[in-house]
C-alpha cells in the first residue's frame, strides 16, 4: 500500500511540475538582486583604471574589484580628489559598493606638485600672450602720458575765470579720464573686458566706503574749491566766523589759516566757513564804532548830544561824512542810556585806538561840563533837616557851576597799527605751505583791521 502511495505522489509531481515550481517560488524572499549581462570584475577594474590614469593626481590609486565591489587604495593629493574618485567609481555599471581606503599625501613635494603644475600652465599662457601684454602696457603708458600733457594745458580753464584749486581739480579729472580710456583699451586687447564690470563694481563699493570714511576731507576740499572760486576774502582781510576772528593768512585745500590779533595761528575747516556766517571787516574801508553812555535823568539830552558830537568832530581820525551821531536808547530809573556812533577810515585809522580815544574824550568832556554819569545803584542819605537849612541859609555859599574846558586832543593817537600786518608778511615769506588765494597788493596787505 505504501509503495502505491509513493508512486502516486511521484506521478503527480511529474505530471504537474508548474505547481511544484509555484510553491517553491512562493517560499523564496520577495526581494532579490538580479544582474543581467553584468560586466566582469576585470572590465570594471580596467575601465576605472583608465579613468584615474587620465586625471592628474590619481596616478597612485590601486584598484581591485571582486563581485562588483571596488576597493580603492593608495594616496591622493587632497580630500577633494579622494571624494571625486569614489563618486566616479560608484557610477560605473555593475558596481555594487565602493570601499574608499585612499589616504591623503602629507609630503611637501606632493602638496606643491599641483601648484607647480598650475604655475607652469600660467607661465606658458603668459609667454603666448606676451606680445598682447606688451601692446596693452604700451597703450596704458601712451594714454597716461597724454593725460599728463593735457593736465598741464590749463589755459582754457584759466580763461573761464576758474580758481587755481578748481583748475587743478578739472585738470586732474581730465588726466584720470584719459588714463582710464587707456586701461579699457588694454583690457580689450587682453580680452578681459569682463573684468571691467567687476572693477567698476569694486570701485563703486570702495568709493562708498571711502566716502563715508573721508567725508570731512571731501567736504573741506569741495568747500576750498568754492571759496577759491567765490573769493569772499583775500590775504590780509580781517574776518570773523562765528566767534573766531583774525587776519587771513592763506587758504589751503583743507582749511583756512587766520592770524589772530594775539599773533596766534587759527585754522578753520573750509566746510565750517562755507556753512557759517562770516563777516569781512576789510572789504569796506569805512567802519563805524559805537559805545553806550549813561547820563543823569535830570540833564538836558540835547546839550549832552551836542557836546558828544562836537567832541568827536574835534577828534583826529573821525570822519565828518558820515557824521557822528548820538541816539537815545532807553530811559532807566536812575540814568538815560545814549549811544555814540562815529565812522573811521581803516586805511588810515586803527579801529580799536579810535574807539578807545573816543570813549576817553567823551568822558573827559562830560566830566568837565558837569554831566553826571550815575551808577545803576540806589543810595540813601540820612541828614539832619534843620542843620541842612542852616547851611543853605549861610551867607556867601553858592552852587558851583561847571566850567567848559576844552579836551586836549594833541595826545590822541589813532594811527593804523601795522604789527599784525608785519607778522603776516613775515609768515607769507617764510612758509612754503600752499596758498590758493592770490597775492594781495600793497593797499590790501596793509589794511588795518579790528
Amino acid at each position: 500500500m505504501r509503495q502505491w502511495l509513493a508512486l502516486l505522489m511521484l506521478s503527480g509531481v511529474l505530471c504537474c511540475p508548474g505547481v511544484v515550481a509555484q510553491q517553491a517560488d512562493s517560499e523564496q524572499p520577495e526581494t532579490e538582486i538580479r544582474v543581467v549581462d553584468a560586466p566582469a570584475d576585470q572590465a570594471i577594474a580596467t575601465r576605472l583604471g583608465n579613468i584615474t590614469a587620465a586625471i592628474s593626481g590619481l596616478e597612485q590609486v590601486e584598484i581591485s574589484v571582486r563581485a562588483g565591489v571596488i576597493t580603492l587604495q593608495g594616496q591622493v593629493a587632497n580630500a577633494q580628489l579622494k571624494d571625486e574618485v569614489a563618486t566616479i567609481a560608484s557610477r560605473l555599471e555593475g558596481v555594487v559598493h565602493v570601499q574608499n581606503q585612499l589616504q591623503e599625501q602629507l609630503a611637501v613635494r606632493s602638496r606643491l606638485a599641483p601648484a607647480t603644475e598650475k604655475f607652469r600652465e600660467m607661465l606658458g599662457t603668459t609667454v603666448q600672450m606676451l606680445p598682447l601684454l606688451l601692446l596693452a602696457i604700451l597703450a596704458v603708458l601712451l594714454f597716461s602720458l597724454l593725460g599728463s600733457w593735457l593736465s598741464r594745458r590749463n589755459s582754457l580753464l584759466r580763461k573761464l575765470g576758474l580758481s587755481e584749486l578748481a583748475t587743478n581739480l578739472g585738470m586732474r579729472f581730465v588726466r584720470l579720464t584719459v588714463t582710464a580710456i587707456g586701461i579699457l583699451i588694454a583690457l580689450e586687447l587682453l580680452d578681459a573686458t569682463a573684468l571691467v564690470s567687476a572693477m567698476l563694481g569694486v570701485a563703486g563699493v570702495i568709493g562708498i566706503a571711502l566716502g563715508f570714511a573721508f567725508r570731512n576731507i571731501v567736504e573741506n576740499y569741495l568747500a576750498g574749491v568754492l571759496l577759491s572760486t567765490r573769493n569772499p576774502f583775500a590775504i590780509g582781510d580781517f574776518i570773523q566766523v562765528d566767534d573766531m576772528s583774525g587776519k587771513v593768512v592763506r587758504l589751503t585745500s583743507r582749511d583756512t589759516v587766520l592770524m589772530t590779533l594775539d599773533g596766534n595761528h587759527l585754522r578753520i575747516p573750509n566746510s565750517q566757513i562755507i556753512t557759517s556766517p562770516m563777516t569781512n571787516f576789510t572789504r569796506n574801508p569805512l567802519r563805524r564804532f559805537e559805545f553806550n553812555v549813561g547820563v543823569s535823568v535830570t540833564l538836558d539830552l540835547v546839550r549832552v548830544r551836542e557836546l558828544a558830537i562836537s567832541t568827536l568832530n574835534n577828534m583826529p581820525g573821525i570822519l565828518t561824512e558820515p557824521p557822528p551821531r548820538v541816539l537815545v536808547l532807553e530811559l532807566g530809573d536812575s540814568a538815560v542810556s545814549v549811544r555814540v556812533l562815529a565812522w573811521i577810515d581803516q586805511r588810515d585809522t586803527d579801529f580799536l585806538k579810535a574807539r578807545s580815544e573816543a570813549i576817553r574824550l567823551v568822558k573827559t568832556a562830560f566830566d568837565q561840563a558837569g554831566i553826571e554819569m550815575p551808577e545803576p545803584i540806589y543810595r540813601l542819605h540820612m541828614v539832619d533837616m534843620a542843620a541842612q537849612d542852616a547851611d543853605n541859609s549861610a551867607p556867601g555859599r553858592a552852587t558851583a557851576k561847571p566850567q567848559a574846558i576844552q579836551s586836549d586832543v594833541a595826545t590822541v593817537d589813532v594811527s593804523a597799527d601795522t604789527t599784525i600786518e608785519q607778522q603776516l608778511t613775515d609768515e607769507l615769506n617764510q612758509s612754503a605751505e600752499e596758498n590758493l588765494l592770490p597775492a594781495a597788493d600793497n593797499n590790501s596787505a596793509g589794511k588795518p583791521a579790528d
